[in-house]
């Protein structure tokens, strides 16, 4: 499979995976937010219900992604499956050798004559 673009495979599956996983939250809070306002759970009910909610479809997203793997890989021959790994294991190395810039607030040092108004134990 020569003509087989990796990434643009990977992130159609991520995409995939994240949008499952938001609509199916989006939806289970809807739910939940209706039966809360029928008056048929309380609150903590529904924060518990939507939890598992939640844990279901990202488990289902999980388990779809990796049924698309499966079957992209059948298609492929021992030779191809071998370079697709590499390939993988390429980019994998790549992301964890990337720089992850983290925004970090200054900190603002007390003026100096705070310390001259502070209360001292020399009499």
């Amino acid at each position: 499979m020569a003509g087989f673009d990796f990434v643009d495979m990977a992130r159609k599956a991520f995409l995939a995976g994240v949008g499952a996983v938001a609509v199916g939250a989006e939806r289970s809070q809807e739910l939940v937010d209706e039966l809360i306002a029928r008056g048929e759970l309380t609150v903590e009910q529904g924060k518990a219900l939507n939890a598992e909610l939640t844990r279901k479809v990202k488990e289902t997203a999980d388990e779809s992604q990796e049924a698309l793997l499966r079957a992209h890989l059948r298609t492929m021959s021992a030779e191809e499956r071998a370079a697709w790994v590499a390939r993988a294991q390429q980019v994998a190395s790549d992301l964890d050798a990337e720089t992850v810039e983290v925004p970090v607030e200054e900190v603002v040092a007390e003026p100096a004559d705070a310390a001259e108004d502070a209360p001292s134990d020399e009499a």
